[in-house]
Order: C-alpha cells, then sequence, then structure tokens
C-alpha cells in the first residue's frame, strides 16, 4: 500500500530542519528577483507558490565542478621526463531536494539515457544520482507559458520524484514514489494522510482541465529533419534570438558541458563547466572553422536536438518536458513551441514548370 502522510505548512521548516540532521537540503528562495535552490536556511523563507526561476539541476549537475586534482612532478629516474599524478575528486554524502516540480525532476531521466549507459558511466553524475532524493510539489495552477503535457508529462507527473508533495488545505499531502521516498516520511510531524487523497486529487483534477488540450507531436521528429537544411525557415524563426544562452542555463533538460585544466605552478584541478550550445563559440574548431555560424544554425541545432534527435535515439522520447522557463525568461520572446508548431505544419513551396 502506498504510503501518503499529511504535512502542515507551519511543520515544514520543523521537517526539513529534521533531514538536514542527516542530509544536505536545498530548498528554493528568493535571491534578488529571482527564486533559486540554495541550501536549507530556517531564517529563510520557503518559496512553494509556482516553480522556481531555476530548475535544482546544479544538485546533480553542478554548474561548475572540481574532477581532478593533479600534481606535475620530475621522473627523479629520468629527471628529461615529467610525470602526472592525478586524484579523483567524488562528491560525497546523501542530499534531500525540496520543492522541485515534476518537470524539473523528470528532466533528470534525460541525463540518465546519456551519463549512465552500459558503454559509459559519468562516475560524477553517478555519486550524485544515486544520493539524492526529490521532494516534487505537483502544480496546483498553470501558466501560460507551461506545455507539460504536449510532451507526455503532467503537473503531477511521479517520474523521478521520491516524493509527490500535492498542495491543499493547510499544508501539503505527501506520497512515497519510491522505496527512498518511504524513509523521508517517518517524521513524527507527519499526519496520517488518508483523509486528504480526495481533496489532493481534485486539486490534481482542476489543474489538468485547465491545460487544456495538446496538440500531436509524433510528426516532429521527421519534420525536423524535413526542413534541416532550409535555412530560410531557421532565419525567420531565429530572427527575434540574440543568442543569450538563457534557454539553455534554465533548461532542466540540457547537459552540454566545457572541460578546462586551471593550474598553478606544478598543481592543478580539472574543472567541468556547464556550456552553451547558443553560444558562437560552442562548436569553435581550431582550425577556425565553425559548422554552425549563425544564430540560426545554433537555434535549429537546439530545437532539433530536443525533438528530433534525442527521440531518434530514445525510443521516441521528447528531450523537453514543458517547463516553459526557455519561454518565460527568453529577453527577446522566442517560443521554441512556436519553432516546432511551424516545423511540423511546414509544407515547401512547389514550382511549377
Amino acid at each position: 500500500m502506498t504510503l501518503v502522510k499529511y504535512l502542515k505548512s507551519t511543520d515544514l521548516k520543523s521537517w526539513l530542519a529534521e533531514l538536514a540532521e542527516k542530509n544536505s537540503v536545498f530548498a528554493p528562495r528568493y535571491e534578488g528577483d529571482s527564486v533559486i535552490f540554495a541550501p536549507f536556511d530556517p531564517e529563510q523563507e520557503i518559496y512553494t507558490k509556482s516553480a522556481a526561476t531555476v530548475p535544482p539541476k546544479k544538485t546533480v549537475f553542478p554548474q561548475s565542478e572540481k574532477l581532478v586534482d593533479f600534481t606535475y612532478h620530475k621522473d627523479p629516474e629520468n629527471p628529461g621526463k615529467t610525470l602526472i599524478d592525478g586524484k579523483e575528486v567524488l562528491p560525497q554524502g546523501t542530499t534531500v531536494v525540496f520543492g522541485g516540480r515534476p518537470c524539473d525532476v523528470r528532466g533528470f531521466s534525460m541525463f540518465d539515457r546519456v551519463y549512465l549507459t552500459k558503454e559509459t558511466t559519468d562516475i560524477y553524475y553517478k555519486a550524485r544520482r544515486d544520493n539524492t532524493s526529490f521532494i516534487t510539489i505537483a502544480c496546483e495552477f498553470t501558466e501560460s507559458t507551461c506545455f507539460c503535457h504536449w510532451v507526455g508529462s503532467s503537473p503531477s507527473d511521479p517520474i523521478g520524484s521520491d516524493v509527490l508533495a500535492v498542495p491543499v488545505k493547510g499544508g501539503f499531502l505527501l506520497t512515497a514514489v519510491s522505496a527512498r521516498g518511504e524513509t523521508l516520511l517517518t517524521s513524527k510531524l507527519l499526519l496520517e494522510g488518508k483523509p486528504k487523497v480526495e481533496e489532493a486529487e481534485e486539486v490534481l483534477d482542476k489543474v489538468m482541465e485547465n491545460l487544456g488540450k495538446a496538440p500531436d507531436l509524433s510528426k516532429s521528429p521527421g519534420k525536423l529533419l524535413e526542413v534541416f537544411d532550409n535555412m530560410e525557415f531557421w532565419e525567420k524563426v531565429s530572427a527575434k534570438c540574440i543568442s543569450c544562452g538563457t534557454c539553455t542555463y534554465l533548461c532542466p533538460t540540457c547537459y552540454c558541458f566545457n572541460i578546462t585544466d586551471e593550474i598553478q605552478g606544478l598543481k592543478g584541478s580539472r574543472i567541468r563547466s556547464w556550456d552553451n550550445c547558443m553560444s558562437a563559440l560552442f562548436t569553435m574548431e581550431a582550425s577556425g572553422h565553425n559548422p554552425r555560424p549563425t544564430k540560426a544554425h545554433r537555434l535549429k541545432n537546439r530545437v532539433g536536438h530536443k525533438f528530433s534527435y534525442y527521440p531518434d535515439l530514445h525510443d521516441g522520447i521528447i528531450s523537453c518536458y514543458g517547463c516553459g522557463r526557455c519561454i518565460k525568461s527568453c529577453p527577446a520572446g522566442v517560443d521554441i513551441r512556436e519553432i516546432v508548431l511551424k516545423a511540423i505544419e511546414f509544407m515547401p513551396t512547389v514550382v511549377e514548370e
């Protein structure tokens, strides 16, 4: 039987404080005008009204992380030879992330298919993924930029969550989604949840009704390939884009990175940092050639990857969960939904001889 508990809003901080005794706990809070995921601080207000400005991606895939420490030294038997000693810097401890939305957390399933494969396992990502638990909050209302139902998800999608919290009167109904989630619901602060189940179901039914009907995106992989070489199409849909990269940095499913070595004297560290496919330098080759020289080429790759290339590689699964951050925070008003629909509807002009 599924474990369900009820948490009063007034007990939220106390519960997170209990979890923080054995884990690093992150929760959404305001920082300036933005809502970010930061280490839990009982003195700071926890924001739970809507999705944060940024997803909790960095809790498992840090914006910048040290991979290896290394030292150069001379070979005592051959002074003309330099040796390198390296030591991996693996993440330690366990983490609990509270307050992400289902679309945020399901985004990690995109990473898993790339970083946790039979052929290749990213040990840094795996260490954090295996030791991070997610308590997500189901959405009780949607914004005009939300489109999770377009891509096979929903405001209460449990995939990737360990505990799903549904806002109800006076607090949250907490449902364990995984065995790990059950271990998070042992506090004496949590009350019996069964009396709140019906109310929670009404909340979820209402938000689904508000989403309306989703368009059929099953043709997007093929249609985007059809317009791949039509640069007139891509120049039109990218006209407003300013190549700032906001869409990539705020996306819960973007996983591109760059590697740099930072060296001081004979010691150094290898650093992995997020990178941005909308940047002009992202594909710049050492020769000076850039296969994606314009913003139209770069936006074509971004949209194509999410709605065509990734689905072709991964059983039709679209590499987007419709959080809408790329739309909401784009300073130029580029809407990825419009681009995909235009590609699906595009009909080449037939020239009669």
